[in-house]
C-alpha cells in the first residue's frame, strides 16, 4: 500500500532499500530502542507521533511493539506536527522523538523522521548505528517496555507556540483563512490562532486518513487563495502535511512564499528584534532575497538544499533564522527545528508591531524572475569539470552582470541537471536560460 519514503529527514543508505511495511517498522523499532536508550541519558522514553495518513495508525503499532521489546517505554503523541514532536521530545526529556509522516506527499506515502532528545535531528553516526542494528537478529529485552498516551500533548503544545509571542501580543482584528492540508496540525493551528485574538477561517481541517495535502497545504495554495479573495479576509496561511512548512497569501491573492516570509523574519528582527546576525538560505533561494538583505547588511549565505544543510549552515555561524524557498523556516531563536506555526507567528508579529498589512510588510523584498530548465543526462554524472559547460556557465554570467545568477545542479534522484537563470529582466532571463541549457545538453551528448 505505501511506497518507500525517506528523504533527507529520515534515515538513508540501507534502510532506503526496504519498502515501508509493518514488519519493517517492527525491526525498525527494535533497532532504534536498543542505539537510542543507550547513547543518551534520562528517561526510558521515546516518544512517537505521526501525521493524519491512514498508514500511521498501523505502523505506529508496529513501531511501539518494537521498541517496547527492546526494553524502552513508549510515550504516544497521536496526531501532532513534526515541530510540535521535536518540542515534546525536549519537554519530556525523552532519548528520542519519532515522527510518521511523508510531509507533502499524498496519503500513499509515508516515512519515518528521528529527533534526538534536544529536539535536533539525529548525527549521521547514530543513523548508521540503527543501520547497523537492522542486520543483526532480533532479540527481546529482558526488561519489556510500556507504552502511555500522553492525553495533553497538543495542549502543550498550544501553549509553547503561543508563548513564543511577546505578552500582550494580540491578532485582534485579523481575519485568517488557515489551510491545514488535512494534516497533522488540523486540531493545532486553529487554536493557536483564534486564542491569541484572529478570526480563523479553518479549511481542509478534516483529515479522513486519505485527503492529507490533497489539493490544499502548501504545495497547492490555490483554494485557500481563492477562500481569502472570497472572504475578503486580512490574509491567508497555509501549512504542509506534517506541519514544518508553511506559505502565506496576502488580501490581494499573492501568494507569498518561504523567501519572502523569511524575509519579513529577519527584517524584523534586525530593525526591531535587536538584531539580525546573518541569515541561511539555500541554492534556490531567489536572487532578490539576497540583494534585499545586502541592503539590510545582514549577512547571508547558501546552503545545499535540504533542511539538515540549513540547519548545519545556522549552527556554524552561530546565526539564529534560515530557511528554503518551500517555507521550511527555522527560527532558532525560540525552537530548533522548521516549524510552520512558529514561523506564521513570527511574520504576523512583523505585521502587527508595524500595524502594516503583509502586502506591505512584504514590499522590502522583490522577487526576480526565474526560469529552470530540466535538461536530460545519458547517465548521472559528475559535469563540474566539463569545460564546454564551464565556458557556457561563464558567458551567461557575463551577460548577467551583478544583476542575476546562474545555477547548475543535478539532481539527486533522476539523470537530470537543473539549469536555473535568476536576473531583472524576465524576457532576458528566459532567453539566457534557454540558450544556456543548450549548450549544456550539447555538450553532454
Amino acid at each position: 500500500m505505501t511506497r518507500k519514503y525517506f528523504g533527507t529527514d529520515g534515515i538513508r543508505g540501507k534502510v532506503g532499500d526496504h519498502p515501508i511495511t509493518p514488519e519493517f517498522m517492527l525491526k525498525l523499532g527494535w533497532a532504534a530502542g536498543r542505539v537510542l536508550v543507550d547513547r543518551y541519558p534520562g528517561p526510558n522514553l521515546i516518544l512517537i507521533g505521526k501525521d493524519t495518513r491512514i498508514s500511521g495508525y498501523m505502523f505506529e503499532s508496529a513501531l511501539q511493539a518494537g521498541l517496547i521489546s527492546a526494553g524502552v517505554d513508549v510515550g504516544l503523541l497521536g496526531p501532532m506536527p513534526t515541530p510540535g514532536i521535536a518540542y515534546l521530545t525536549r519537554t519530556f526529556q525523552a532519548q528520542a522523538g519519532i515522527v510518521i509522516s511523508a510531509s507533502h506527499n499524498s496519503y500513499h506515502d509515508n516515512g519515518i523522521k528521528f529527533f534526538s532528545g534536544n529536539g535536533t535531528k539525529l548525527p549521521d553516526e547514530i543513523e548508521r548505528q540503527i543501520e547497523e542494528e537492522l542486520d543483526k537478529p532480533m532479540v527481546t529485552a529482558e526488561r519489556l517496555g510500556k507504552a502511555r498516551r500522553i492525553d495533553d500533548a497538543a495542549g502543550r503544545y498550544i501553549e509553547f507556540c503561543k508563548g513564543t509571542m511577546p505578552w500582550g501580543f494580540s491578532l485582534a482584528g485579523l481575519q485568517i483563512v488557515l489551510d491545514c492540508a488535512n494534516g497533522a496540525t488540523y486540531h493545532i493551528a486553529p487554536n493557536v490562532f483564534s486564542e491569541l485574538g484572529a478570526k480563523v477561517i479553518p479549511v481542509a481541517a478534516e483529515p479522513n486518513g486519505t485527503n492529507i495535502n490533497r489539493s490544499c497545504g502548501s504545495t497547492k495554495p490555490e483554494a485557500m487563495k481563492e477562500k481569502v479573495v472570497e472572504m475578503g479576509a486580512d490574509l491567508g496561511i497555509a501549512f504542509d502535511g506534517d506541519g514544518d512548512r508553511v506559505v502565506f497569501v496576502d488580501h490581494k491573492g499573492n501568494i507569498v512564499d518561504g523567501d519572502e516570509l523569511l524575509f519579513i523574519i529577519a527584517e524584523d528582527a534586525h530593525e526591531y528584534g535587536g538584531g539580525c546576525d546573518g541569515v541561511v538560505g539555500t541554492l534556490m533561494t531567489n536572487f532578490g532575497f539576497e540583494l534585499a538583505v545586502n541592503k539590510l547588511g545582514i549577512p547571508f549565505y547558501r546552503a545545499k538544499v535540504g533542511d539538515r544543510y540549513v540547519l548545519e549552515a545556522m549552527r556554524d555561524n552561530g546565526w539564529k533564522y534560515g530557511g528554503e524557498s518551500s517555507g521550511h523556516i527555522v527560527c532558532g531563536n525560540v525552537t530548533t527545528t522548521g516549524d510552520g506555526i512558529i514561523s506564521a507567528l513570527q511574520v504576523l508579529k512583523a505585521m502587527v508591531s508595524r500595524d502594516e498589512s503583509l502586502y506591505k510588510v512584504r514590499q522590502g523584498m522583490t522577487k526576480m524572475p526565474q526560469t529552470m530548465i530540466n535538461v536530460q543526462m545519458p547517465t548521472r554524472m559528475d559535469i563540474s569539470d566539463n569545460p564546454a559547460i564551464a565556458e557556457a556557465v561563464a558567458a551567461t554570467e557575463a551577460k548577467l552582470g551583478d544583476t542575476g545568477r546562474v545555477l547548475l545542479r543535478p539532481s539527486g534522484t533522476e539523470p537530470v541537471v537543473r539549469v536555473m537563470v535568476e536576473g531583472q529582466d524576465k524576457a532576458q532571463v528566459k532567453a539566457l536560460a534557454q540558450e544556456l541549457a543548450t549548450a549544456v545538453e550539447n555538450a553532454l551528448h
